[in-house]
């Protein structure tokens, strides 16, 4: 009697499938241990590449598309999906789109504005201060953001440095204008976000628009000429000086607006902001970010970390914003039952730290934090697109390619690149500091400053490599793994040199940090006379009901820094001044030194004799000045 295996023989495979199976898995096994980002870092490169190609077949056709025009599509698209949710009350796409139509024909009306004038934008974040941008730029005006928290001569400054035609005011900063206005050039036309006004020649706009028509205006009067061409000014935040106004292209807005979609994000996210509108991370990054997706924003008046969660809950959030301290100051929130009770799935900023990252994490819940780098004049981003805790993105031969930038050899005591005897700036090793800087050519420009020429060539490293090169300066110090991972290190004017070795400030501030009475550290240099470079000094905020342990503050200095690091100054503040992005001023702590005449606030000094912070006394400092206490 015959087997079913002889009426049925089981085929038999090729012999060349046993070893083509043992060599796929070999591969395969190969590629996670030597290549273990490769799937991650080709699906990145394709995104960046796809978008990349999708603006040059725009280019080849013709054809100029803004982040304005994708959203007008917008509008006749999706007419009635939310846009804005601002307090409750919901925006659609068409509410935005004839609102700035509106907008628009009150100032084609009413003022003799060109295509290219500069009208200057005072406000807060509020569903307005979209409409008017909108509506300003469909006439093919530039906008200024101006930064609310800047008062009256680093304001007149910023307004001067733009040269606007018009300064619109919200209703809320009707204070801040008060201050300026009595300084404020005469040729600048002022509009306020009100029915009526108690200042004289002072225009007002909110009963203007309830009377102005809803029709588009011309479209050749927004149609931009080329993606180069300036559509906003954005202003630095100012942590070393005043603030300068960048000039933002059609072209970096664009890119702006791609972050949020090259992190994964689609038109069905609900994106939480919470950051100023005036500032790039909000503005391109946020609402650009929302049109490019066609999703949904959540516009927060002003962050609180109190209501964060709240929100999010309350309107389904599942993307959010940060930027510098932002998710500090959530974590150190009292904790509550149900924290990860929540729907975001993604934290998209730059600036978090280390240690918050990972608290943040185990907090509340799994959150993709996706961590970027990019300066909002610069010409250069990086994106953490693997999420690995620290990182501020990576790198690999084919990204070069299309964005060329190094890291260099930077002498903090000259504060200048290091060259060669040839002439030439040097790379450094892989795994250590160096100045980040990104060439500058035609797929890759740089448009410098309104107003002021000098500040642009400053930011413009030439000759670098060899004859004719040209790179921008991002004044960022940044370190290269061998994984090829970057990490944020300092900025070079916060970063300084005492005895002989260059002090970093952000790994001083995050090991005073790590003691539990300390709320935050912001770390400087400080000049002593008669003494080559600069002495650390850090500035205290101590956390709620706790007081300074100075014996613990030494050991914990002494324990985890080179003594060239360990801060020689302390100065124990109320409140840490702060940028209105969450970043920490210096450069008035800086100007205000040591002394104790001058500050009320009390100050300690490293006493080396006796092994601990002491008193800072008058006599004691003028014992340093005159050089009889040893530093």
């Amino acid at each position: 009697m015959r087997g079913w295996d002889d009426l049925y023989p089981l085929p038999v495979p090729p012999s060349w499938v046993p070893g083509a199976a043992v060599g796929i898995l070999s591969l395969h096994f190969i590629q996670k241990l030597l290549f273990p980002y490769f799937w991650a870092d080709l699906r990145y490169l394709l995104k960046v590449l796809t978008y990349g190609a999708r603006m040059e077949m725009y280019r080849l056709q013709g054809r100029v598309v803004t982040v304005l025009d994708k959203f007008v599509k917008l509008a006749e698209k999706q007419p009635h999906k939310p846009f804005l949710i601002y307090e409750g009350t919901v925006h659609t796409y068409r509410d935005v789109d004839r609102r700035s139509n509106r907008i628009a024909q009150v100032f084609l009306q009413h003022e003799a504005l060109k295509k290219g004038d500069t009208v200057a934008l005072l406000m807060g974040n509020e569903p307005d201060f979209i409409n008017v941008w909108f509506g300003l730029a469909k006439l093919g005006c530039v906008v200024a953001f101006l930064n609310f928290n800047v008062r009256f001569r680093s304001l007149l400054h910023c307004v001067s440095s733009c040269e606007p035609k018009i300064l619109v005011v919200g209703a809320d900063l009707l204070g801040t204008l008060e201050e300026i206005l009595p300084k404020l050039q005469k040729d600048v036309s002022v509009w306020i976000m009100a029915k009526d006004s108690t200042f004289p020649n002072v225009h007002t706009l909110l009963d203007k628009i309830e009377a102005a028509s809803e029709d588009p205006v011309p479209v050749n009067r927004c149609s931009a000429n080329s993606l180069k061409s300036a559509v906003l000014y954005i202003f630095t935040s100012g942590t070393t000086g005043l603030p300068k106004a960048a000039v933002i292209s059609h072209l970096q807005v664009l890119k702006g607006a791609a972050g949020l979609w090259a992190f994964g994000a689609t038109s069905e996210d609900i994106i939480y902001i919470t950051l100023p509108l005036y500032h790039s991370a909000a503005s391109l990054l946020g609402i650009g970010g929302c049109i490019q997706l066609g999703a949904t924003c959540v516009l927060k008046k002003k962050f609180s970390a109190s209501q964060f969660w709240n929100d999010c809950r309350k309107y389904n959030v599942t993307v959010i914003q940060y930027i510098g301290e932002l998710c500090r100051y959530l974590c150190n929130q009292p904790v509550k039952e149900g924290e990860k009770n929540h729907k975001v799935r993604l934290a998209v900023g730059n600036g978090v730290r280390n240690d918050v990252w990972r608290e943040f994490l185990d907090r509340f819940g799994a959150v993709k934090i996706c961590e970027f780098y990019g300066a909002t004049e610069g010409n250069i981003c990086f994106m953490n697109h693997t999420g690995k805790i620290g990182s501020v993105g990576r790198t690999n031969f084919f990204y070069k390619l299309f964005f060329p930038f190094d890291l260099i050899k930077y002498d903090f005591q000259k504060d200048e690149p290091i060259r060669n005897k040839h002439g030439w700036c040097e790379k450094v090793k892989k795994g250590e500091a160096g100045l980040l800087i990104s060439k500058v050519n035609a797929k890759n420009p740089f448009f410098g400053y309104a107003g002021n020429k000098r500040h642009t060539e400053k930011k413009l490293l030439c000759e670098v490599f060899k004859k004719g090169d040209l790179y921008f300066n991002t004044g960022d110090l940044m370190v290269q793994d061998h994984d090829n991972f970057l990490y944020f290190w300092d900025r070079i004017g916060d970063t300084f040199r005492w005895k002989g070795e260059n002090v970093a400030t952000t790994e001083v501030s995050d090991v005073i940090a790590m003691l539990d009475f300390i709320q935050e550290a912001n770390v400087y240099g400080v000049s002593v006379p008669d003494h080559e470079g600069k002495a650390g000094m850090a500035s205290l905020i101590l956390k709620q009901n706790a007081s300074l342990d100075l014996e613990q503050m030494y050991k914990q200095v002494v324990t985890y820094l080179p003594s060239y690091a360990c801060p020689l100054f302390l100065r124990v503040q109320e409140k840490m001044e702060m940028t209105g992005t969450f970043k920490q001023q210096k450069f008035q702590l800086v100007d205000e030194g040591f002394n104790p005449s001058t500050i009320t606030d009390p100050l300690y000094f490293l006493d080396n004799s006796k092994k601990a912070y002491v008193l800072l006394t008058k006599e004691l400092y003028e014992m340093i000045l005159s050089g009889k206490m040893k530093l």
